[in-house]
């Protein structure tokens, strides 16, 4: 009897103990799959990505033409700015203005380098703020991309800059102190240009980091959208955290200014953006036309930066 019993309990035990392995196992997969229980839903789904309202657009202008750029920008979307600084932005000496412009369209870090800028500086695109730099550049580079300049600590935090198969180049960013800003009232998008040879790699590779999903895929988009109002190419648009991202894949054969611009900015009303943006300085290169449900032009700002703004068509 008293052997049965101590069987019966060793049982028990065991169960219990097997159970308890099966309920830690059970979530310490929970935790691998979504990430930290403190995490926002949009980090434990995409990984190191924080939100599309740190997302912005880097604008290099000549020290003499920051003032303009900024009046200008800002009399068309609206926002404002923050304070202008000089610092070092750069793992080599370098000097630069910096300063962020914040609108209900989208925010453009803007730079007026005192110095020559080191190489690579001014290739990338935009700037990406990530949860955690280091997991962000074994990610990034997982995924397929190349590191151009390893991560180095500026005076806020920590930078780097990547370039994705088809020669896409970005920023990555993190602060010591997490910003906290709204979110856009309209979520630009950053205008890309592959070729159809790398188009395969770079969706590869780019949806395997953000986490993006290709939210339309036209084999025939109209041409007029890239300067070639008697051809077609194939657009795509992505959707991730950190936001909204239009590929154009063509043979490179473009007028200008199409492949010089960045940022595509959605505005209320395009022909009042326009008039705001050309009493301010700036000028129309291409439009506006309609596309797609979208009136478009493409405006080049004081010191250069080239945009394109759309608005739903009526």
């Amino acid at each position: 009897m008293m052997k049965e019993f101590k069987l019966s309990v060793f049982s028990a035990l065991a169960a219990s103990r097997r159970t308890r392995l099966v309920v830690a196992s059970c979530l310490a997969i929970v935790l691998y799959i979504t990430g930290p229980l403190n995490a926002s839903a949009e980090q434990r789904a995409f990984g190191v990505g924080v939100g599309s309202q740190y997302t912005t657009t880097h604008v290099y202008v000549e020290p003499e033409d920051v003032d303009a750029f900024v009046r200008c920008f800002l009399a068309t979307f609206g926002g404002q700015s923050t304070k202008q600084l000089v610092a070092t932005l750069t793992p080599t000496p370098s000097k630069t203005t910096t300063q962020l412009l914040q609108t209900p369209s989208g925010t453009v870090s803007l730079f007026g380098f005192k110095t020559p800028i080191p190489w690579p500086f001014g290739r990338e695109r935009t700037g990406y703020l990530v949860a955690d730099i280091g997991m962000a550049e074994k990610s990034a580079v997982a995924a397929g991309a190349d590191v151009l300049v390893a991560p180095f600590d500026d005076p806020i935090g920590k930078d780097m800059v990547i370039e994705w198969p088809g020669g896409v180049d970005m920023q990555l960013y993190w602060h010591n102190i997490p910003p906290k800003y709204e979110p856009f009232a309209n979520i630009p998008e950053d205008r890309v240009y592959v070729s159809p040879v790398r188009i395969d790699d770079f969706l590869r590779s780019y949806l395997s980091f953000s986490g993006g999903r290709v939210m339309a895929d036209d084999a025939a988009s109209p041409g007029v959208q890239v300067g070639r109002p008697d051809q077609t190419f194939r657009r795509i648009l992505i959707h991730s955290v950190f936001g909204e991202m239009v590929i154009n894949v063509t043979d490179g054969h473009l007028p200008f200014p199409y492949g010089r611009e960045k940022t595509g900015y959605k505005v209320p009303e395009l022909a009042a953006a326009i008039s705001r943006a050309t009493a301010n300085g700036a000028n129309v290169l291409d439009g506006p036309y309609r596309s797609s449900g979208r009136d478009v032009a493409l405006v080049r700002f004081p010191g250069g930066y080239i945009a394109e703004m759309h608005a739903s068509a009526e």
